[in-house]
């Protein structure tokens, strides 16, 4: 199996998830199972069956973590030297459409710790394709679904 790329810090947060799941989650659900065992008939108990399909959520959500932290490869990004050119860990400021319109920043990481709401985007994605190996004074079109976008790398650092 191919070595799945994550920075130092989705790899801490991706362990710290499996940690709760083990610890904190899965012991709750074995204890809401049980609790619904007890009132009686488990053909008609809606509890039951909740709490069995979220085990079953939790077991398989532990399994892929496990399994992704043993074939991930964890990059330390403060020790890149890649000076202005964007690569793997790179937070990018971009000045969105290069009129000046808007200002926006992301940290290019591995497909599982990518988070849209966080600003990290995943080295998969369309724009992070076309972020990588460019440097900062370099304008970067790509196709987005809603049209072509434009951007101007103004920074990057690698934190």
């Amino acid at each position: 199996m191919s070595q799945i790329p994550l920075t130092q810090q989705g790899a801490t947060r991706l362990k710290a998830e499996l940690e709760r799941l083990k610890k904190v989650e899965r012991p709750a659900v074995i204890e809401a199972i049980a609790e619904a065992r007890a009132h009686g008939d488990l053909k008609e108990n809606a509890e039951y069956h909740a709490a069995r399909e979220q085990q079953g959520f939790i077991e398989g959500r532990i399994q892929d973590l496990e399994s992704a932290l043993g074939n991930a490869r964890v990059i330390d990004v403060t020790s890149l030297n890649a000076g202005n050119k964007v690569v793997f860990g790179g937070t990018v400021t971009l000045l969105e459409d290069v009129d000046g319109a808007e200002e926006v920043t992301w940290q290019v990481v591995g497909d599982l710790e990518a988070d849209i709401a966080e600003r990290r985007l995943a080295i998969s994605a369309p724009l992070a394709r076309a972020l990588i190996g460019r440097e900062v004074g370099d304008v970067v079109e790509f196709k987005a679904p809603n049209g072509l976008r434009v951007y101007e790398i103004v920074d990057v650092e690698y934190r």
